[in-house]
């Protein structure tokens, strides 16, 4: 176990000698109790010298001092099943040890299991929203195991007719799963308003919990005050959906802003909403690409998404040249989605001075790796070239196979400037066999 703690000299040797449960085990991680549980249960099972026994749990008569709750976590986490069931009828009446009751609800020994389930049950319909914070999580997890479900139940059963306050509080743990649950509970009840939802789905941190809350909002019927905070959030999804719902309120012209939006999601319901509306987005998408000076970032590509290879390929290759970056990034973007395969024209843009443009052009001429000349990729490898040209190039290479691969990229390895690039691109000196 080099370079990790062991049970013994971690948990056991801070819980058994008096130091607070708090101060050795991450209570607010439902994986920190998994890996606790584990990892002493190993510990007994291998008789690591230094443990602890736990005679007094089967032979303490009823006055006999009170067990620490550390004591009592490695009772409950001991591979003898005689002592992990003796150690429940002590554990009950101490919150901090709810998620460890709950794991034992699962156990594979039939009396732990029953004994554990009867804490539980009298535990949870008067626990605080705290507890329920420490446990909720653990029974989440455990619920997808074998036995794991009953746990599960008698949670559901107990937040079924809890306070409002109590799965606002769960909702405000820092675990996903648990947050999920809490705001699955949350809307089945009716706890929260439109327009808090909106502002749950433009600012939370999980992808998931924004998705599901924008989901609840348009359920709803999204009133226009909530569209707000929908149409600003920094996620494309939450974006989509505000987009979406803006053909219901009657708003359908404000679709028009978002035809150039960074998400390709995004754009592709503005063009649904303005066609439900008898519009057609393709002339704004041309009109938006005819003028260099106003052209927004993301037009050339939107274009290639829905325009013409006949009639706007011209457009995509004049603005290739334009002096902002991420319009000519756009563009380079687009000619592969109208599958352009002019590989003399499109070779130059790997020389660009934006990282960003090489990437696109790389990825664009990746396809066609196998025709490009071998001399003008490794010419773009020599130093004094960028280093994301250099980049590029060496990836362009391996992509047609080339013989020359493996000692440039051995070459290009050495480059302090380019090692961390690489390792990114996880481009490897290839070794003969």
């Amino acid at each position: 176990m080099t370079g990790e703690e062991t049970p013994r000299d971690a948990v056991l040797r801070g819980l058994a000698h008096g130091r607070r449960l708090t101060d050795v085990v991450d209570v607010w991680s439902p994986e920190g109790w998994l890996d606790v549980d584990q990892r002493v249960r190993n510990a007994y099972r291998r008789c690591e010298p230094g443990l602890p026994r736990h005679d007094w749990l089967t032979t303490a008569g009823p006055h006999a001092p009170a067990p620490t709750d550390g004591r009592l976590l490695l009772a409950l986490c001991t591979s003898d099943g005689r002592i992990r069931e003796a150690a429940l009828a002590h554990a009950a009446g101490r919150p901090v040890l709810l998620p460890l009751i709950a794991l034992r609800t699962a156990d594979w020994a039939g009396p732990v299991r029953e004994r554990a389930r009867a804490v539980l049950a009298a535990a949870l319909p008067g626990a605080e929203a705290g507890t329920l914070r420490l446990a909720v999580p653990v029974i989440l997890r455990g619920r997808h195991r074998e036995r794991g479900d009953a746990a599960f139940r008698m949670l559901e059963e107990t937040l079924a007719t809890t306070p409002p306050e109590v799965i606002h509080a769960l909702f405000r743990v820092r675990d996903r799963a648990t947050r999920l649950f809490a705001l699955d509970l949350a809307l089945d009840r009716g706890l929260y308003t439109i327009e808090e939802l909106a502002r749950i789905a433009a600012d939370d941190v999980h992808v998931g919990i924004r998705d599901r809350a924008s989901t609840a909002v348009l359920a709803a019927g999204a009133p226009g005050e909530s569209l707000g905070p929908l149409l600003a959030s920094t996620c494309g999804r939450v974006r989509s959906a505000g987009v979406t719902a803006l053909r219901k309120t009657g708003r359908t012209a404000e679709a028009e802003a978002f035809l150039f939006d960074r998400s390709g999601l995004v754009r592709a319901c503005a063009r649904w909403v303005l066609r439900q509306d008898g519009r057609d987005p393709l002339p704004l998408y041309r009109a938006a690409c005819a003028d260099p000076a106003t052209v927004p970032d993301h037009a050339p590509f939107a274009l290639a998404e829905c325009g013409d290879r006949a009639t706007d390929l011209p457009a995509l290759w004049e603005l290739t040249g334009h002096e902002r970056p991420r319009v000519r990034t756009s563009a380079v973007a687009g000619l592969r989605r109208f599958d352009v395969a002019d590989l003399a024209r499109l070779l130059p843009f790997l020389d660009d001075p934006s990282p960003r443009v090489v990437w696109e052009a790389s990825r664009t001429l990746s396809v066609w790796a196998d025709r490009l000349p071998e001399a003008e990729l490794l010419r773009r490898t020599e130093p004094g070239r960028p280093a994301h040209v250099r980049a590029r190039a060496l990836q362009l290479l391996g992509a047609a196979g080339s013989a020359a691969y493996g000692e440039t990229a051995g070459r290009l390895a050495e480059d302090p400037e380019l090692r961390s690039r690489l390792r990114y691109m996880r481009v490897r000196p290839r070794t003969s066999s």
